[in-house]
């Protein structure tokens, strides 16, 4: 080898704690390439990786369903019902409500902005009273099972930063996610799939001109190994995961074998931690040609099971399928499910597409949470239902023509639902103000939420850490409380 670049490879920071820790990895990996045979043979596991120390108290939650609704869900329309906000239709905005306040740049200032009502009817529901619009009768249902937060509020204005800001608690790309923090902090129970798997979807018919970027799920500056690993809609659930024509199961075992060797010799050499998780990527490839074409495989669902999810429920790729794959996944130990789906950006289709989007999720979000807990399993794991901000309770159009109305982008207040382990079911916790604008008591910020995931998964966010570039780092940045008063 070249002796700069050898002294380069020596000097850096994470080869000095590569090996450091390069017994203990090489332990670890031994395990890891040793639990199949060459006939297959897949053995149960214990929860292998994770920090020493974590979960830092009993968890109530072993895994987390997120339902991530892009674009941004008129909290307005679906759950927070104002009668003053319907008594004020197609009057002007009273200033002392946005006085102040950064909006959109499609809005700019909303001087003259006039109030938009709710477009379909409220009614309180179930035993708990929460009030939910009739544009989601499945949810409806339900209401006495899930955790409404209504003070929902963030820092972010716009689509791309507002979402990275929900998933990894900054604007800015290149921090880890939630699912690559849990997966860093906790390791994973499950040797045969990725322990943070990504799902993504978009209502047919619709003009969501949305990105899914690849930040949406990426692990930062931890490992590699804790990212998301995307399942595709359409083809291979997972690109190159199918071995090409003429290439056997036992000729590409043989080849992994060979490959992890020469790669084992580099990690011992250098000690560099992306060696050791390119070695296990290449093992939970050749894993998953087994697990993922079960795993997919609907065959085994009674008709009664599917005909809950809705219609495209056998459609790779609606938001349907993906609910029902995060049971199935669910069940076979993967601890975090991230779920995508596009559409929600209605600034000038609040009476038009909104009614697919609404269409589309109501059915599928509804019975993912009844199908967890017929099966017993709603009680550890918790089901996440968010966008990442709400939209204006004023016009964004032509208050005069109703196939235009819209409404803008509002991060001071909007509506989150959970539901499963640890919480208190039937709970609607924080208020906004008359207009639906602002938080008026019992705000939850964005860190606030991700502080109480990590609590009901047994972490302490405030000790979830990782030291880059000089500093600790944590998902919660230096805020975040949690939510006491919604959990059980």
């Amino acid at each position: 080898m070249n002796p700069h670049k050898q002294q380069k490879l020596h000097s850096t920071r994470r080869e000095f704690f590569g090996r450091t820790a390069n017994g203990i990895g090489s332990a670890a990996l031994a395990s890891l390439l040793n639990r199949s045979t060459l006939a297959g043979e897949r053995r149960p596991d214990p929860r292998t990786g994770g920090l020493p120390g974590i979960p830092h108290f009993a968890p109530k939650a072993k895994r987390v369903i997120a339902l991530i609704q892009n674009g941004g869900p008129s909290h307005a329309d679906l759950f927070d019902w104002k009668p003053k906000l319907a008594q004020m239709h197609g009057q002007p905005v009273p200033e002392e409500f946005v006085a102040g306040k950064r909006f959109s740049t499609m809005t700019g200032k909303p001087d003259g902005k006039l109030m938009l009502a709710p477009i379909e009817p409220f009614h309180q529901r179930g035993n708990s009273g929460a009030w939910v619009s009739d544009m989601l009768p499945y949810t409806a249902s339900i209401a006495d099972e899930l955790t409404f937060l209504k003070g929902m509020h963030t820092d972010a204005v716009n689509h791309a930063p507002a979402i990275s800001f929900l998933l990894s608690g900054a604007q800015i790309p290149g921090r880890p996610t939630l699912g690559s923090w849990m997966n860093y902090g906790l390791g994973s129970e499950v040797d045969d799939l990725p322990n943070f798997i990504v799902m993504t979807s978009v209502s047919k018919n619709t003009t969501c001109g949305q990105i899914f970027y690849d930040f949406y799920w990426g692990s930062g500056f931890l490992p590699s190994k804790h990212q998301g690993v995307k399942f595709r809609g359409s083809g291979d659930p997972v690109l190159y995961l199918s071995n090409p024509d003429g290439i056997t199961r036992e000729m590409r075992r043989g080849w992994l074998d060979n490959i992890a060797r020469l790669n084992q010799m580099q990690l011992e050499e250098f000690g560099d931690p992306e060696i050791a998780t390119r070695i296990a990527q290449y093992e939970m490839a050749f894993q998953m040609q087994a697990s993922v074409p079960e795993l997919t495989d609907l065959s085994d669902e009674p008709r009664a099971i599917l005909d809950m999810y809705g219609p495209g429920v056998e459609e790779p790729g609606s938001f349907a399928h993906n609910c029902l794959m995060a049971r199935r996944l669910a069940e076979r130990g993967v601890s975090f499910t991230q779920l995508m789906h596009a559409g929600w950006d209605q600034h000038r289709s609040l009476t038009t597409e909104f009614y697919t989007q609404c269409r589309d999720t109501d059915q599928a979000s509804a019975a993912l949470v009844m199908d967890l807990k017929q099966r017993g399993m709603l009680d550890d794991t918790l089901v996440v239902w968010s966008g990442e901000f709400g939209r204006t309770p004023f016009i964004q159009g032509d208050i005069n023509n109703r196939k235009q109305w819209g409404r803008d982008h509002h991060p001071y207040a909007y509506t989150t639902w959970m539901a499963g382990g640890g919480l208190k079911p039937g709970l609607s916790y924080g208020e906004t103000d008359e207009l639906a604008m602002n938080v008026a008591s019992d705000g939850v910020h964005i860190h606030d939420l991700q502080a109480t995931l990590l609590h009901l998964l047994g972490i302490n966010h405030e000790e979830l850490t990782y030291r880059f570039q000089g500093r600790q780092f944590r998902l919660t940045d230096v805020h975040g409380r949690v939510v006491q008063e919604i959990l059980a």
